[in-house]
């Protein structure tokens, strides 16, 4: 399907064209049996090819960037390499040939997308699909939506899967004094949020540590690396502690870094003590920078039929910015990781930062150019820590255009930040996928075994806390 109307860039994507923004989407798709390229060519040709993004290439015409419809040739988008079968690491192959294909920007005279195919064993797949999107095409939710639009369930085929939806319960009948001073504390907290994210612009920069990148983070080549834990876990932590899953993986965060940084500065002190250990980590400023979607993102049904010409669906970045700070401490209770991470997510959500800092970021880009909007979001970037992401999947296996699905692995490299954390649900796993500069982090392995260690500690404290009550 092409585009029957040339559309302009809209302004979060012009952003992510600026050369100290120019971003990527990086989808990575375990499969259970080797890939045949002919099949995913046909598939392809059915699904992603009818979406006009995906047929169009970006033009220049004066001050504005348009989205032109073009002819697609597959052989320009499909990368099938050849691959020595004894390889003696193949997952770390994988992770290398990554980092190497990110080091060379796409075409862009060619519609701005990509396809790797690597038929390699791996110790989670028997094949590697891998998606490359330049974030101007979309934001990384639709992008994933998208993907997940051209796969079906693998109990049947002819069904698409099924992705869990936020329970918006109806607000109970409150009194009008409530009412207003719930939109008192809106405004209050919204301006205080402003403020602060102003100050990062100029003066508030995170503390140095062994997580924060150094001036020209961005243009550093990325290792992408993922580990899987099971979401029984955090579904127990979920239901027991009455929170998010999202409030548990923000929690579930908090420890691993903890415990990373106390690591590295446990051994620049040369084993000085958990007190020692414990005061060095006390003064740590450490944010996070969160993109958040300020319009609905087109459902898999939506998307499904935007593809097979049925419908419309509305596309682009529209997106805002939100900084969450994190607790870096050592907790003897494991569970105030989650507490902790909950208040500050709670406290986020009665705010209108993100919506706020998308129409100030609009502004700027239309008042004083794309250049100036781009310098001050790259800013905004570097004076935090890591860029963080939790994404619903699927919660049924699936198959990718006749492909079953082993595991799914977003991710996004071009920011400057050195460390990025995506979380991807899959049936009953989670995907934990980091970006990370080599230089920064030489050790992402060990970041990650932080993670699964962070999970048992809070799961192990849940069920010990909820052996006591049954007492």
């Amino acid at each position: 399907m092409a585009s029957r109307e040339n559309e302009e860039v809209s302004p979060v994507g012009k952003l992510f064209l600026e050369a100290s923004m120019n971003c990527y989407v990086i989808a990575s798709m375990g499969s259970k049996t080797r890939i045949n390229p002919e099949v995913i060519r046909e598939g392809l040709c059915q699904t992603l090819l009818k979406h006009p993004r995906f047929t169009s290439k970006l033009v220049k015409e004066g001050r504005t960037r348009k989205w032109i419809p073009t002819t697609v040739n597959l052989d320009n988008h499909i990368i099938v390499p050849e691959i020595d079968s004894n390889i003696e690491h193949p997952d770390r192959f994988v992770e290398d040939y990554i980092s190497h294909f990110t080091k060379t920007p796409l075409d862009l005279s060619k519609p701005l997308w990509e396809l790797h195919l690597l038929n390699i064993k791996t110790s989670d797949a028997e094949a590697v699909a891998i998606f490359r999107i330049h974030h101007s095409v979309g934001d990384g939710a639709s992008l994933i939506s998208l993907l997940l639009a051209a796969t079906r369930k693998t109990s049947d085929p002819h069904a698409l899967p099924t992705v869990p939806t936020k329970n918006r319960n109806s607000e109970r009948h409150r009194s009008w004094l409530f009412s207003i001073w719930w939109g008192l504390l809106l405004i209050w907290h919204t301006l205080v949020d402003m403020l602060l994210f102003t100050l990062t612009i100029f003066f508030i920069r995170d503390t140095p540590t062994p997580l924060k990148g150094a001036p020209g983070v961005a243009l550093n080549t990325k290792r992408f690396v993922n580990h899987t834990v099971s979401m029984d876990d955090i579904k127990l932590i979920k239901n027991q502690m009455q929170t998010t899953v999202n409030d548990v993986l923000l929690g579930v965060t908090q420890a691993a870094l903890t415990l990373y940084l106390n690591r590295a500065y446990d051994q620049e002190a040369n084993f000085n003590g958990a007190k020692g250990r414990s005061s060095a980590l006390k003064n740590i400023r450490l944010r996070a920078s969160i993109l958040v979607n300020i319009r609905p993102v087109g459902g898999i049904q939506d998307l499904a039929d935007m593809m097979a010409e049925k419908s419309k669906v509305r596309w682009g970045n529209i997106m805002g910015y939100i900084i969450l700070p994190f607790d870096i401490a050592i907790y003897e209770n494991p569970l105030e990781y989650i507490r902790k991470a909950k208040d500050r997510i709670d406290r986020k959500k009665h705010s209108l930062e993100a919506i706020c800092s998308y129409f100030c970021a609009k502004a700027v880009l239309n008042l004083l150019g794309v250049k100036v909007a781009a310098a001050i979001t790259e800013r905004v970037l570097f004076n935090t820590s890591i860029a963080f992401s939790n994404v619903a999947g699927p919660v049924e296996e699936i198959s990718f255009l006749g492909h079953p699905v082993a595991y799914i692995a977003p991710s996004v490299y071009g920011h400057p930040q050195a460390l990025t954390i995506h979380f991807q649900s899959y049936a009953n796993k989670m995907t934990i996928s980091l970006a990370v500069d080599p230089l920064v982090i030489p050790d992402p392995y060990l970041l990650c075994d932080d993670f699964e260690q962070s999970l048992k500690l809070i799961r192990d404290a849940v069920q010990r806390n909820n052996v006591v009550h049954l007492v």
